[in-house]
């Protein structure tokens, strides 16, 4: 035998010795490989945000093939344009989720909903600030090591009619995210109907301080959320990828890609770094906005 035969013969033997020694180990623990990789796998909580843009009317489409696709512990929705019985009602189809809902004084106006496989410690809808909470734009919901609130901030409109408003609504919602995470950390998701940056949307210079979306305001309000101990995730895992959530209906903005990074996952500073992943999911159709995501 030649000393290269008896290193390669010596090599495997020692790999064998090693695989039989963590088989034992595994033998003596009562788990194998396969085990601890779905041990693994099913600790770590994917959560999505969709703003469907009428729950009735996307269910009509592909939502709820596409939400088993996506297999989220977590979905929160926003724009539902429903009561809480017709959210309900509407994704019947999709099984294995409790699910919340919120819904706004005005019938077939704005609204959220959070669906989890998991039932949440508890779950309360609204900020409790009586000039805000008319509308269903928040739902927050409590699970052991963190409040996983979903958000619909308000549009400062076409003609900026409700620019002042927002960023009242802004303030308020700030307050009350710090006011939590004095209990624990938050997750908070949804559609914040601001493009930060100008990596955020497509065509900053023509859309700042014009349009709805990019004021300058507006954008202040995002910075208060980041500088007050808010991270915004897609960013902190991919600074410098071009990816956008939100498309106009009009002049095929979604199929040339002009878009807009709209919807945002924030978590706070202490559990930044159990964000595993942060993802948007361009292929999933059926609203002019698309799924983001985390796993945490």
């Amino acid at each position: 035998m030649s000393l290269r035969t008896a290193n390669v013969s010596l090599l495997t033997s020692n790999v064998s010795l090693r695989t039989s020694n963590l088989n034992k180990v595994n033998t003596v623990l009562g788990l194998n490989v396969y085990a601890v990789v779905y041990l693994w796998k099913k600790y770590r909580m994917k959560i999505i945000s969709f703003n469907v843009n009428g729950i009735r009317a996307i269910t009509k489409k592909s939502f709820v093939e596409d939400m088993q696709r996506v297999n989220a512990d977590v979905i929160c929705l926003q724009e539902t344009k429903a009561t809480e019985e017709q959210v309900a009602e509407a994704i019947e189809g999709l099984t294995g989720y409790h699910v919340y809902a919120n819904e706004a004084e005005k019938k077939g106006y704005s609204g959220t909903a959070i669906l989890s496989k998991e039932k949440p410690i508890s779950v309360v809808r609204d900020m409790g600030n009586a000039e805000h909470d008319t509308q269903g734009r928040i739902i927050c919901a409590e699970f052991k090591d963190f409040y996983v609130i979903t958000v619909y901030v308000p549009n400062s409109g076409s003609e900026l009619l409700r620019l002042s408003y927002r960023q009242t609504w802004d303030a308020a919602f700030l307050l009350y995210l710090k006011n939590l995470e004095k209990t624990k950390p938050v997750v908070v998701c949804g559609d914040f109907n601001v493009a930060h940056k100008e990596i955020d949307l497509a065509r900053p210079k023509a859309n700042y301080n014009k349009s709805a979306g990019y004021m300058q305001e507006e954008i202040d309000g995002m910075d208060a959320f980041t500088s007050h101990g808010l991270v915004d995730t897609f960013r902190a895992k991919n600074p410098t990828e071009i990816k956008y959530t939100w498309w106009s209906y009009r002049g095929g903005a979604r199929e040339k890609n002009v878009g807009w990074r709209i919807d945002y996952f924030l978590v706070s500073e202490v559990i930044q770094n159990k964000v595993k992943e942060a993802f948007i999911l361009n292929d999933v159709h059926g609203s002019d906005h698309c799924p983001v995501g985390i796993e945490v």
